[in-house]
């Protein structure tokens, strides 16, 4: 299977990645999304689906038959042994429907693409990610995104962080750091920094 240049753009929640992935692909690159493959890996009556019913129970569903995201964010976020199960049924799945798509870009042409996903790092994606850009932020500001966004409590947003991939371990499998703790702008002129080495690379390795 022929893919493109696989770049990382990864960090904790509500470290502002996803903000970053907008930029490039504003500027024209495909861009993976992890959490957007992750929603359609588990549509109802999925394999997937049904593995995680199995696994934490049929609560999980709505009466429609589809997930109750929030029940089993609940379920799974609540300690970490929870979270490593949900990986072990997701993210082999994810993997596979992201490298199809990066295949499908390379056919069309694409020698760069960026892979958007806060747990990339000990996924089956980690060995085909070239570079690695992580996104930071300062903990407090990264609480408020999360509840902003997901309409939870400041314990919640807690939770969430605290089964997540340390920051640390992040930081020292990065090629690029990306401090998010300025405006837009400074955010942007970082992401550019790093697109521009990003492009170096490539045409060095040509």
């Amino acid at each position: 299977m022929s893919l493109p240049f696989l770049v990382a753009v990864t960090g904790r929640s509500g470290s502002g990645k996803s903000t970053v992935s907008a930029f490039y692909r504003a500027k024209g690159y495909p861009v993976l999304d992890a959490d957007a493959a992750a929603r359609e890996i588990v549509e109802a009556g999925s394999p997937v689906l049904k593995e995680l019913c199995a696994s934490f129970g049929q609560d999980i569903l709505q009466e429609d038959g589809t997930l109750n995201r929030k029940k089993l964010a609940e379920k799974a976020f609540c300690s970490a042994q929870q979270t490593k199960r949900l990986s072990d049924i997701t993210h082999p799945a994810i993997a596979a429907l992201l490298l199809e798509r990066a295949a499908a870009y390379a056919k069309q042409g694409a020698n760069l693409c960026f892979v958007d996903g806060a747990v990339i790092l000990g996924s089956p994606l980690e060995p085909y990610c070239k570079h690695w850009v992580v996104v930071t932020a300062p903990h407090e500001q990264a609480v408020q995104r999360i509840m902003q966004r997901d309409g939870i409590s400041a314990q919640r947003a807690e939770e969430r962080l605290n089964v997540q991939t340390p920051e640390e371990a992040l930081l020292a499998r990065a090629d690029y750091v990306i401090q998010n703790d300025g405006g837009q702008k400074a955010l942007q002129q970082q992401a550019q920094a790093v697109l521009s080495s990003l492009l170096e690379t490539l045409q060095g390795s040509v």
